[in-house]
C-alpha cells in the first residue's frame, strides 16, 4: 500500500525562487527526500520557447539536493511547470510528498494517493498518432498501479508533460526519412497535449482506441481528468496520476468535474464538492475555510467562437494569441470561486473535457486541527 501524502502550495517570489518549499522542509512540514511530485505555474510567455519552466524546474531541484535529498532521486522527481500566469493567476507550486506511516492521521476513507510513471521515449514522428496514444495509455497505467489504484473511477486528475516539436525534432524525423504531422512548433503543442489525453482517456476506459484521423479533430473524445502540458525539455511522457485509494491515510481527497464552458463556475464547485467539501447550494468563497489546497484546470477557446451564446475575436485577434485570452479568463474565473490568485490553470485542452471547456480537479484537506489551505487577507 503506498504512504499518505501531504499536500502543499507554495509562491513563487521570483521565477527562481524555491525558498517557501525550502521552509516547509526547515519547519519540519516535508521531507526532502520524500517529494514524489510538484506542478505548478510559472510566469514566462507558455510558448514553446518559454525558458522559465526550466528555470523553476531547476531552482526546484537544486533546493532538495540542498536539504538532504540524494541528487540521483531528485532527477527523477516528475516537475511539471505549466508556463504563463496572464492576468491574475499567481506563480505557484503544488508539492506532493509522502508522510510516514506512523506520522499520517488515519482513516479508513478514501484518501490521496499519487503515482507517477514514464512512457517509453517518443519520436518526433509519433507524435499526433496512435503510436503516442498507446505509449502514454501504457504509463497511465503504471502510474495507476504504483498509487494503488486499481478501479479507474478512483483516478481525479492525471497531470501530464510531453514533447512538442521544435525545428531540431522535426529536422531529426526528416533525416531518418519520416513525416511529421505539423511544421508548424506552436500548434504542435495543443497536438501533442491532445493527443496525450486520449492517450489518458484510452487508460481509463473513458473512450476505446482512436484512430490516427480522430486527433484534434473528432472532439467527442475526450478525457475528464486530464491535465496534458508539453514542452522542449524532454523527450516521454512524464505521467502524475492523482486519486483516492482506501486504507493509505491522511489528510486529503481528490474530486473532479468539469467546465462546461469557460464561465462555469458551477463545474469547479462541482469538482470542489466531489473531493468531499460540504457546501451550500449556492456556495462563496468563504465556505472553504482553509479547506481548498488547490484547484487544477485546463482551458480551451470554443472553436465556434462563442461563450454562452455570444461571440467573441479570440481566435481572430493577430495582438494576442487565444492561449493567452482564455487563460486569463478562466483564470480570473477561477480565482473568483477559490478567492485565490494562485490556481493552476492551463491551455490547451483540445481532447480534455467538453469542447470550450475543460476537466476541474480540486484537493481539500479533511483533516483534523487548523486546515493547511489558503485563507484570503481579511480587511
Amino acid at each position: 500500500m503506498p504512504d499518505a501524502i501531504e499536500v502543499r502550495k507554495v509562491p513563487l517570489h521570483t521565477v527562481s525562487d524555491a525558498s517557501e518549499l525550502g521552509t516547509l522542509i526547515d519547519d519540519g512540514v516535508l521531507d526532502a527526500s520524500r517529494v514524489v511530485a510538484i506542478i505548478g505555474k510559472t510566469e514566462g510567455n507558455g510558448g514553446v520557447n518559454d525558458y522559465t519552466r526550466i528555470i523553476a524546474d531547476r531552482a526546484f531541484r537544486e533546493i532538495l539536493v540542498e536539504k538532504g535529498a540524494p541528487a540521483e532521486r531528485v532527477r527523477e522527481i516528475p516537475i511539471v511547470w505549466s508556463g504563463g500566469t496572464d492576468g491574475v493567476i499567481s506563480p505557484h507550486a503544488t508539492i506532493f510528498a509522502t508522510v510516514p506511516a506512523d506520522r499520517a492521521e488515519q482513516s479508513d476513507d478514501p484518501r490521496l494517493t499519487v503515482g507517477f510513471a514514464l512512457s517509453e521515449r517518443l519520436l518526433p514522428e509519433e507524435i499526433g498518432y496512435t503510436a503516442m496514444v498507446e505509449k502514454v495509455a501504457a504509463a497511465v497505467r503504471v502510474a495507476m498501479e504504483r498509487a494503488g489504484i486499481t478501479d479507474p473511477e478512483d483516478v481525479h486528475y492525471v497531470q501530464t508533460k510531453t514533447p512538442l516539436l521544435t525545428i531540431h525534432t522535426i529536422r531529426d524525423a526528416k533525416s531518418r526519412g519520416k513525416s511529421v504531422w505539423t511544421e508548424h512548433t506552436h500548434e504542435s503543442m495543443d497536438l501533442s497535449n491532445g493527443c496525450t489525453a486520449l492517450g489518458v482517456a484510452v487508460a481509463l476506459g473513458e473512450i476505446e482506441m482512436p484512430a490516427d484521423e480522430d486527433v484534434m479533430h473528432n472532439r467527442e473524445l475526450y478525457s475528464s481528468v486530464a491535465s496534458c502540458s508539453s514542452g522542449v525539455e524532454l523527450d516521454q511522457a512524464q505521467v502524475v496520476v492523482v486519486g483516492n485509494a482506501r486504507g493509505v491515510g491522511g489528510r486529503y481527497r481528490i474530486g473532479h468535474s468539469v467546465m462546461q464552458d469557460a464561465l462555469d463556475q458551477d463545474g469547479i464547485w462541482a469538482a470542489i464538492r466531489d473531493a468531499g467539501l460540504d457546501l451550500p447550494d449556492r456556495p462563496h468563497r468563504s465556505d472553504l475555510a482553509g479547506r481548498l489546497v488547490n484547484v487544477f484546470l485546463k482551458c480551451e477557446a470554443s472553436l465556434d467562437g462563442q461563450v454562452a451564446g455570444r461571440r467573441n475575436a479570440m481566435l481572430d485577434d493577430s495582438d494576442v494569441h487565444w492561449h493567452r485570452q482564455i487563460k486569463s479568463c478562466v483564470g480570473g474565473v477561477t480565482a473568483s470561486v477559490t478567492g485565490d490568485p494562485a490556481v493552476f490553470v492551463s491551455v490547451s485542452a483540445a481532447h480534455q473535457g467538453p469542447e470550450g471547456g475543460g476537466p476541474v480537479a480540486a484537493i481539500v484537506d479533511l483533516g483534523a486541527g487548523e486546515p493547511t489551505g489558503y485563507r484570503p487577507p481579511t480587511g
